[in-house]
């Protein structure tokens, strides 16, 4: 009997290298302007073209600005980056999703958000969080930039099949708990490396349970525990995304790849390499304290004793520390991780009412052109706006210190990205990762606050 991850790989294997990897094809490539840019060029040096242009879809997203995207990008590096993408893109016959385009956007929110991510698929990208369109009941993972040009000349890769691994949520998520405390939670509990080696799949009914939104956060941050990837089953929460985007099936189509999807799931008595069970009512909203994801605890917790000196003197924290008061310099909304509409309504049902902070930087950045458009359609822009907080421009931004969104040294940040590492968010940035509702909180009492306390 198998398990869904089985049939999906399974089924995309071209051929087999004796004692080595597999010849896996692949349905969709994603380019951002990181990772593709020697890709392309060793197509050049070869002669050849891309075999499958009609699968790669390519935006920038990591170098963009969150502001004045109209005029030249400042940062020289950054810019060339930028019209790098847009050069090869032109070059090979690719879609491109350029700056300013409404259908740019981080490549893991315009993804699934345009029906490009499908059920079944096999998806890839230069980017350790392509894991996040796994939620979408596809196998996503991330890979490396020889990778990418392998995938560019031939729509194949060649890769040694993962473990798999079952984990599994039981119970409903308390008030105030999201999918991303899920996710940290289950970090805390596994460790950053406790899923090295495997392809997850999220399975139980808190999993079933989560909104779309909530599905993309949760794979998102499965590369944070050492995963290959992770992913859930498709069902009826998928279906209704999907119907009508964009590169979604229609029509006849719409009916027979509904009657497949409807197919993908695990055997009844399907075997994992490895299983584990967590209780959703043990779940609180969570925040990291240290220098990896794993390095969580409950928002009212103190900190570990066995925690990392190394990580606590860069923090500038200590053992059995409350984390609770503590104060906030910068707040970051957004990310592949947090950069959806549902993200936006969490945050701004907290700061309606209320005002921003004293002191407190804060970055709202939307996902995509859609999310941003959705955003002010729902009047979410005015409470926003109200409350002090202004929505910035599609990108990155300041998950990673790539464009000009970066905590300065030794200030703090609540942010709701997916990697707290020393420097990530800036040289000698402190940050907090936690999920949009617990940065409002902080956004607008200018302190680490339960957000349950304010719902």
């Amino acid at each position: 009997m198998n398990t869904l991850f089985d049939k999906i790989w399974d089924s995309h294997v071209v051929s087999n290298v004796e004692d080595g990897p597999q010849q896996l094809y692949i349905d969709r490539l994603y380019c951002h302007e990181v990772t593709s840019p020697q890709a392309f060029d060793g197509l050049r040096e070869r002669g050849i073209k891309c075999l499958r242009p009609d699968r790669i879809f390519c935006m920038p997203d990591h170098n963009t600005p969150t502001h004045d995207q109209d005029k030249p990008i400042a940062d020289p590096v950054s810019k060339a980056q930028v019209d790098a993408l847009e050069r090869n893109a032109k070059e090979f016959g690719l879609t491109h999703y350029g700056m300013l385009d409404k259908n740019n956007g981080i490549i893991h929110v315009v993804g699934p958000e345009k029906g490009l991510s499908l059920p079944g698929m096999t998806i890839v990208c230069g980017d350790s969080h392509t894991s996040t369109h796994g939620a979408m009941g596809a196998v996503a993972f991330g890979i490396g930039t020889s990778e990418v040009e392998m995938v560019l000349a031939s729509q194949c890769i060649l890769q040694q099949k993962p473990k798999s691994m079952s984990i599994r949520v039981e119970g409903k998520l308390g008030r105030g708990v999201t999918a991303k405390d899920l996710a940290l939670y289950i970090m805390m509990k596994l460790t950053t490396s406790g899923a090295t080696g495997y392809f997850v799949e999220y399975r139980g009914s808190a999993v079933r349970s989560l909104t779309m939104e909530g599905r993309l956060t949760l794979c998102n941050l499965t590369i944070e525990m050492g995963a290959r990837g992770g992913f859930i089953a498709p069902d009826e929460t998928t279906f209704n995304y999907l119907k009508g985007r964009e590169y979604a099936p229609k029509g006849e189509d719409w009916d027979k790849a509904l009657a497949y999807w409807k197919t993908l799931s695990s055997d009844k008595d399907a075997v994992f390499d490895r299983e584990v069970v967590f209780n959703a009512a043990e779940v609180q909203p969570m925040i990291t304290y240290g220098t990896n994801p794993g390095m969580g605890m409950p928002i009212g917790g103190k900190i570990p004793s066995s925690s990392s000196k190394k990580a606590l003197s860069y923090m500038g924290l200590a053992n059995g520390e409350r984390l609770l008061g503590h104060k906030v310099d910068y707040v970051f909304l957004g990310a592949c991780t947090n950069g959806r509409i549902e993200d936006f309504r969490a945050f701004a049902s907290i700061a309606k009412g209320r005002k921003k902070a004293e002191g407190v930087i804060a970055w709202l950045v939307p996902g995509s052109w859609a999310v941003k458009k959705q955003i002010e359609d729902e009047g979410l822009d005015k409470i926003l706006e109200e409350a002090g907080f202004e929505i910035r421009q599609p990108g990155c931004s300041a998950c990673l210190a790539m464009n000009d969104d970066k905590i300065p040294a030794g200030k703090y940040a609540v942010s709701t990205s997916n990697r707290n590492f020393e420097g990530r968010q800036g040289p000698g940035s402190r940050t907090f990762l936690a999920s949009p509702l617990t940065a409002a909180a902080a956004a607008v009492t200018g302190v680490v606050t339960d957000p349950r306390e304010l719902l």
